[in-house]
């Protein structure tokens, strides 16, 4: 299927650079919430036709569809793509594959054994490698292969034009052990997810020089160490071929040659019926017409689907009435589009047919779909109306929207750093809430937005928007500036006075007791309000003094530029975020407790300085007993200041996108409900990331992440708090929604040191429950995977989280070889 929404190349890249006032709502109980228990949850299984090796015929070719010519086959450079990862997986060394659970596992083919052998004082991990184990050209793999890919992936040299080095930096050394299959690294820093490293290995020959590793690569690979090796690259036929590898000393790969077929997504209906494709993703659409062909069988019956189908018996009469009337103009169209149709009619029946021969494997692909929420400017800037939106969400209806047709398991996902089934998933969503309208409309109105607030004028809020602190300011300049003309309009008329001139006492008898009387109550009002602002200079000034985090969280916080106590160095840039109020700030620290407790933190009762500050993750919670000030139900959008609260949800536009739209609409229903209105932009798939998502033009959008065993690692750059760059722009990594606070980032780094493999998935749980009280990201769903392969086809198809075993793809039955795709060229 298309993968519009997967930031491209992500598989690689995500190792690489791809926030409430009192009495609001109630902290919900954690039922089920055990501090240090991990969920029991089960991995949709792969669905791959599995078939032991010695019922796989020898010989033949498998055609495999991807969506595009891969622009590179080394995968650590920025353009690598998914089609890079498939081609590179039958051609290079893969150490650690993942499993059918996702969690990385040793290759034999490669490893004898591969472990820490010293913690202290610094980590030493020695690689064992495979005697067997060598490049297509005859050379052993070792040390200098190991010590070539560090090099060009530390970032130490610019020169190389690398995605990503994550890992590799933390390398000291690379040295031979005890003989020349031994490899020794040596860590400068504690690396957790060391397993990631030298996947896939390159040899040396390509990454020993600039040169080599940035164009060497990209269109032809001399040197591999897989059960295939590279034949060509054909950018004219859209073909990358892949033959046996002689020299391979694993099994033996079933097949003669692979070959991945560059065929989009509209059009892999036709390609299968065609038969010049055995293997294929496909969409929603496309499976039902396999299950249509496979439902009708050969019975002959006529087709109740199809053009035509929808045709009424009465309509069907006009129709003939017109082709045999006598108007000829009438009946010569008429007898037209009878006959187009009647075609039509017949190619469908034969690509019908054709489809029989195919079986539509599906699991949950390993990567997931969320709900993205742009906080750096605008309404969701307020992280309560970001967690309003969230409580807005029924995720379970989102879930089985999509799912439940494809009669897969449609289970919300609970996680941003695991998916169900992975070693350390656990449901965190507890600590932002489940959906709930009511508390969803207190949040909202508790930011402002209220009925009729669209009509209102700007005021003065005292928890508003750097905006809003401006008009105040340029309030009091106007107020300032016309009470000096009014005394200037004074001193005029004294000194005529002064003068002897008897015109000024006339103009003083003219004025009339009711403008006397107006004027004494403007003077009023005025006094009044130098005395409401003289009180809020002084509670701010209490506030300032105050060491409480409900007193430090007072007022306007602009990241980057705060000089309150624990808020570390200035900035020069920032991008401005509201700041809850004295008593929402109290509850910001209730949050945390309960992200805590959700996530099986141990010092969950604790709170650090930096959370006490507005730049960690805020609270959406009130005390229990709190009366939430929202009305009962929303009629119509809300507003504040003469502003509709509207946010912009793109969505991409292409054909393999329907199913995103959806969600898209129905999102834009739940939120509707609440009072926020949605415009909903439609874009081209192709600059859907590039200019929308990446560059931040957005409020709401729909996109994946990929799954990944590493998350410490791949994981940081996704949810990392944006930097201030000096140009005054915001240094985002991968993370579009520009959401995220320092505590995050710091149980990413301790996670990513802890060599108990235990203890740092237990500090990713903590981290994965501010994730989700942040709220700039909403997990809905793990993505359905659909697979049309061939009926004979073994070992291949849904894999689910697993890599796949190229050398075991292959045909059950001899005959069958070559078939369906051999049928028409």
């Amino acid at each position: 299927m298309s993968h519009v929404g997967v930031p491209r190349g992500t598989v690689r890249k995500r190792r690489s650079l791809a926030l409430l006032t009192a009495g609001v709502l109630t902290i919900p109980a954690l039922a089920g919430c055990s501090s240090d228990s991990e969920e029991t949850s089960r991995a949709v299984p792969q669905d791959i036709a599995p078939a032991a090796r010695d019922r796989v015929a020898d010989g033949s070719t498998v055609n495999w569809a991807v969506d595009a010519m891969p622009t590179t086959l080394n995968a650590f450079q920025a353009d690598a793509d998914s089609a890079t990862t498939k081609i590179t997986g039958a051609l290079l060394p893969t150490l650690f594959p993942m499993d059918a659970a996702g969690h990385p596992k040793l290759n034999p083919d490669y490893l004898e054994s591969a472990k820490i052998i010293e913690r202290e004082p610094k980590q030493v991990v020695l690689y064992k490698l495979n005697q067997q184990a060598v490049w297509s050209d005859g050379r052993e793999i070792g040390a200098p292969d190991f010590v070539a890919q560090w090099r060009a992936l530390s970032g130490k040299d610019s020169a190389f034009w690398t995605a990503r080095n994550a890992g590799y930096e933390r390398i000291e050394k690379i040295e031979r052990g005890s003989d020349d299959l031994q490899v020794r690294v040596t860590f400068a820093k504690p690396y957790a997810d060391w397993r990631s490293l030298f996947s896939p290995l390159y040899p040396k020959e390509i990454t020993g020089s600039p040169d080599t590793f940035n164009d060497g690569a990209r269109t032809a690979l001399k040197n591999t160490a897989g059960p295939f090796q590279l034949k060509g690259v054909d950018k004219a036929k859209g073909t990358v071929t892949l033959v046996r590898n002689p020299r391979w000393w694993g099994e033996k790969a079933k097949l003669d040659s692979l070959v991945f077929r560059v065929v989009a997504p509209k059009d892999r209906t036709k390609a299968l019926a065609d038969g010049t494709v055995h293997v294929t993703d496909i969409d929603a659409a496309t499976a039902d017409r396999i299950a249509l062909a496979l439902r009708d069988g050969s019975g002959g019956q006529p087709l109740t689907h199809g053009p035509g189908a929808d045709l009424t018996p009465a309509a069907a009469l006009r129709s003939w009435a017109l082709a045999h009337g006598s108007d000829e103009k009438q009946a010569e169209i008429a007898q037209a589009a009878r006959e187009a149709n009647r075609k039509a009619v017949v190619a469908y029946g034969a690509e019908q047919k054709a489809l029989r021969g195919y079986a539509v494997r599906k699991s949950l692909e390993p990567a997931y779909t969320q709900l993205a929420l742009n906080g750096e400017s605008g309404p969701l800037a307020d992280d309560r109306v970001r967690r309003a939106v969230a409580r807005a969400l029924d995720r379970q209806e989102l879930a089985e929207t999509v799912l439940k047709p494809l009669g897969l398991p449609a289970k919300p996902l609970g996680s941003h750093l695991a998916l169900a089934g992975q070693p350390g998933y656990k449901d965190g969503s507890g600590a932002l809430g489940d959906q709930n309208t009511k508390e969803a409309q207190a949040l909202l109105a508790d930011a402002g937005w209220t009925q009729g607030g669209a009509a209102e004028k700007p005021k003065d809020t005292k928890a508003g928007s750097e905006a809003e602190k401006k008009d105040a300011e340029k309030k009091e300049g106007e107020e300032k500036k016309e009470g000096a003309e009014k005394a200037g309009t004074t001193e005029k008329a004294e000194k005529p006075e002064k003068a002897g001139k008897a015109d000024a006492d006339e103009t003083k008898s003219d004025k009339t007791e009711a403008e006397e009387e107006a004027e004494k109550e403007k003077a009023e009002e005025k006094a009044d309000k130098d005395a409401d602002e003289d009180a809020e200079k002084a509670d701010r000034a209490a506030a300032g003094s105050d060491e409480s985090a409900a007193s430090r969280a007072e007022g306007l916080y602009i990241v980057g530029q705060d000089d309150k106590p624990g808020a570390g160095p200035a900035r020069s840039a920032a991008t401005h975020v509201l700041a809850p109020s004295r008593d929402a700030a109290a509850q910001s620290i209730a949050l945390l407790r309960q992200a805590g407790a959700v996530s099986g933190d141990s010092a969950a009762a604790k709170v650090t300085a930096q959370d006490k500050q507005p730049g960690g993750a805020a609270g959406a919670y009130a005390p229990v007993g709190t009366a939430a000030p929202a009305p009962a139900s929303v009629k119509g959008p809300l507003g504040k200041d003469g502003k509709t609260l509207t946010l912009r949800f793109v969505l991409p536009s292409g054909p393999g996108s329907q199913s995103l739209r959806g969600v898209g609409d129905r999102i834009a229903a739940m939120l509707e409900k609440i009072g926020i209105g949605t415009e909903i932009t439609k874009v081209p798939d192709e600059s859907y990331f590039k200019d929308h998502i990446a560059s931040g033009d957005y409020d709401l959008a729909l996109y994946s992440w990929p799954a990944t065993a590493y998350p410490a690692t791949d994981g940081r750059p996704i949810y990392a708090k944006p930097e201030p760059a000096t140009d005054g722009s915001l240094l985002v990594e991968q993370n579009y929604t520009r959401v995220g606070t320092d505590h995050i980032d710091q149980l990413f780094d301790q996670a990513v040191a802890e060599l108990d493999e235990k203890a740092s998935r237990e500090l990713m749980k903590q981290a994965d429950a501010r994730i989700w009280a942040a709220a700039g990201s909403i997990p809905l769903f793990q993505r359905p995977q659909l697979v049309a392969v061939d009926k004979k086809l073994s070992n291949v198809g849904a894999f689910g989280f697993a890599a796949p075993r190229y050398q075991d793809i292959g045909f059950t039955d001899r005959q069958a070889a070559g078939s369906p795709a051999d049928r028409k060229k």
